[in-house]
């Protein structure tokens, strides 16, 4: 059984930082990407960003400016530090883990989310 445990959400004031962090756990777990997706109330759930084991990462454009994701491929784990947050940042954040072979997702694993409230 794979288990996402995500850590760091909360309340924080419009400009302020925050730090999100995800462990992948699991018997014979292999993945080679991770990242962070949102959803917002009455809203899609939409990437925010990724990395694969290579380094390779992808951010979304409204957070590309001020964030910076980080991951450990020998731990499982990612971080994403998310800075100058905006009140539109507001959203349940779901930590993502996946194997992914020639762009085609082989098989995934989703967190339960963390709340991150973002006041003006």
């Amino acid at each position: 059984q794979v288990q996402l445990v995500e850590s760091g959400g909360g309340l924080v004031q419009a400009g302020g930082s925050l730090r999100l962090s995800c462990v992948a756990s699991g018997n014979n777990l292999v993945i080679n990407a991770m990242g962070w997706y949102r959803q917002a109330p009455g809203k899609q759930r939409e990437l925010v960003a990724t990395i694969t084991d290579e380094g390779n990462t992808n951010y979304a454009d409204s957070v590309k400016d001020r964030s910076t994701i980080s991951g450990d491929n020998r731990k499982n784990t990612v971080s994403l530090q998310m800075n100058s947050l905006k009140p539109e940042d507001t959203a349940v954040y779901y930590c993502y883990a996946a194997r992914r072979l020639a762009g085609t997702t082989i098989y995934d694993f989703w967190g339960q989310g963390t709340q991150v409230t973002v006041s003006s």
